[in-house]
């Protein structure tokens, strides 16, 4: 069997479970994970660590269900931290965390997925600070994925890009580019709710839009109330997850621009609003279109003609990216559902007016509407999305 290998940085909630989804998938059989530190007392605390999940219930039953199948899970060298999951051998790395001391190359690592949510600019200096994403090319790994937007200073570099799998995951070039944003979990759903309405001649013309994501809880949110950081301008992300719902922002527009540079003419406007669950979110999509009336003086643009277009899309063009749901769905049922965005179709609303035009040369009609889309911001959409780039860039690595 040919070994393929996976590295990863960092071991929070996306790096936990972006391995457990690749274990699941079974595309690598060999993962070095670098934690920079040791965990716990022991091997086994480590081990602990990552087979039980307080979202998600422990990975044996995730794999398989409640069925008699066991999964196997050994530690092969205590010493060297080398443990078996399943079919898979993972090696920990607990000595360095600047990305160019980690020994990629030591381990044969040529793909690295940094989840550590610490280096954002792809341009960033390896050798100043804490370190960069370059560094990881320093230390011997040929691409890096990102598990985050880009926090780009002077516009994308060249060997750079950022991507959402099943909306323009073929711009990345592996000739060309070695560092990649797989951008965010509202990105990923968003771009998925807005691409069958970019390509659909009816609903182009959109005049105006804005989104606002119910977002479950992050880890770097507080338990509690905590004193806010030296500098700190949002004083409300270091009020207590647990007790408040928080008003905050996102970048999910900005980064949407990237993955659908049609947005770019769109004046769009996006917010978060955090709430105490621990996963599955919600985008509220508001949009303004400039719309048309039939001949019988109905409006084209109705809640049904804009719930077809994801119908189709969630048969055709988006299958397996986008789900469309007429069921009344609540956070939970949505929770590993392994879709980019589930759009509640029964929720779907329209209206359509008139503006004046200059010269009273009549009227123009304008329809708002209003579109839900669900995704777990965990597991299910964002980790699938990840995961699924990882094994593209991987398989055209030569």
């Amino acid at each position: 069997m040919t070994t393929k290998i996976l590295g990863i940085n960092g071991l929070g909630r996306i790096g936990k479970l972006h391995l457990w989804h690749q274990l699941v998938e079974n595309y690598f059989n060999k993962y070095v994970i670098s934690l920079g530190r040791t965990a716990g007392e022991s091997l086994e605390d480590l081990l602990d660590f990552l087979l039980v999940d307080s979202t998600y219930g422990h990975l044996e039953r995730f794999m398989y269900g409640y069925t008699d199948k066991r999964l196997d899970v050994k530690i092969l060298d205590q010493d060297k931290f080398i443990v078996q999951i399943g079919q898979a051998t993972i090696e920990f790395l607990t000595e360095e965390r600047n990305p160019k001391n980690i020994p990629w190359a030591d381990h044969d690592v040529e793909l690295v997925v940094d989840c550590t949510g610490v280096f954002l600019d792809p341009a960033a200096d390896p050798h100043a600070g804490r370190g960069s994403l370059k560094g990881h090319l320093e230390a011997g790994a040929k691409k890096v994925l990102l598990s985050a937007p880009f926090k780009l200073k002077d516009g994308m570099p060249e060997d750079s890009t950022m991507v959402v799998y099943g909306i323009n995951h073929d711009n990345y070039q592996a000739d060309k580019h070695k560092i990649i944003s797989a951008a965010s979990c509202t990105t990923t759903a968003l771009s998925h709710m807005m691409k069958p309405l970019l390509d659909n001649i009816d609903t182009q013309r959109i005049l105006t839009a804005s989104m606002s994501t119910i977002h479950a809880a992050t880890n770097n949110q507080n338990l509690l109330d905590a004193l806010p950081k030296q500098g700190a301008k949002d004083l409300r992300k270091s009020r207590s997850a647990l007790n408040n719902i928080i008003l905050t922002s996102t970048g999910a527009a900005k980064a949407l621009e990237y993955i659908l540079p049609e947005i770019k003419e769109i004046g769009f406007m996006a917010d978060s609003v955090r709430i105490p669950t621990n996963t599955v979110s919600l985008v509220a999509l508001n949009l303004t279109f400039r719309s048309q009336i039939k001949s019988c003086g109905e409006p084209k643009l109705t809640s049904d003609f804009i719930n077809d277009i994801y119908k189709q899309a969630a048969d055709k063009s988006q299958k397996d990216f986008l789900i469309y749901s007429e069921k009344q769905n609540v956070s939970s049922d949505l929770k590993g559902f392994k879709a980019s965005t589930v759009i509640e179709g029964v929720e779907t609303a329209t209206k359509t007016g008139f503006l004046p035009l200059p010269n009273e040369e009549g009227k123009l009609p304008v329809t708002h509407a209003k579109i839900f889309g669900w995704y777990d911001n965990e597991f299910g959409s964002y980790v699938n999305s990840l995961s699924n780039i990882a094994r593209h860039i991987h398989s055209q690595m030569k």
